[in-house]
């Protein structure tokens, strides 16, 4: 099959798929008699990639696998052609979520140590609805509380091949600096995580990071 083909059908493919992609999950749908290599498949990656410069879609890798998207500067266009509203945070939610991304694993009475208030629960129900954050594991203290890390859906929503690309803690001044980089910003609001409502990367031994920043090569990984 000629590289031009290979091509063609991966840029179908994820069209179609309206889903990130791994390399595994796109060699499948090959015949194995026309299969290629798999670098063959990186390489028509690769190709659509440069055929996407200074166009209004492009080629991205996340932590799920690439996907075709349409760029971040079209979004105030695109945005018209729905009336609906983008979805807003309060500043109470996005300061669970940095915490999360950056302490994980962390249990709730870490989060409300650190803010100095409580979380209600709606916000963490809205994280674990959103599939931003999934339970871990149990501390081992008294109680067992649930200790919480972020997950594929996260750093996918957020355009992030793994948590190493998460700005450091010295970039980040504020939860203000969070807002923007994220183009969530919101009012304050009350600390219900409601809609009106991740920087260092979590410990090398934290078993998060290594489910959630795995390569898109490997196989498919299903996060409860």
């Amino acid at each position: 099959m000629s590289e031009n083909r290979i091509k063609h059908i991966i840029e179908s493919v994820l069209f179609a798929a309206g889903k990130p992609m791994s390399i595994d999950q796109l060699l499948r749908v090959f015949l194995d008699a026309e299969q290629p290599a798999r670098d063959e498949v990186r390489a028509a990656i690769g190709a659509l990639q440069a055929d996407y410069e200074g166009r209004g879609i492009e080629l991205v890798q996340v932590a799920s696998g690439y996907r075709i998207q349409v760029r971040q500067d079209m979004e105030p266009w695109v945005s018209r052609l729905t009336e609906e509203k983008p979805q807003r945070y309060s500043r109470a939610l996005l300061e669970t979520l940095a915490l999360v991304a950056y302490r994980q694993p962390i249990t709730r009475g870490e989060i409300e140590d650190i803010r100095g208030v409580s979380v209600s629960s709606s916000i963490m129900k809205t994280l674990l609805e959103r599939e931003w954050v999934r339970i871990v594991g149990h501390r081992d203290v008294p109680g067992k509380p649930a200790m919480y890390g972020t997950t594929r859906q996260f750093l996918d929503y957020f355009n992030l091949k793994s948590l190493d690309e998460l700005p450091t803690l010295m970039e980040l001044r504020d939860i203000d600096s969070i807002n923007a980089e994220l183009d969530l910003g919101a009012p304050e609001g009350a600390d219900d995580g409601i809609p009106d409502e991740g920087g260092a990367p979590a410990p090398a031994d934290s078993n998060v990071v290594s489910i959630d920043s795995a390569s898109p090569d490997a196989p498919e990984t299903t996060l409860h």
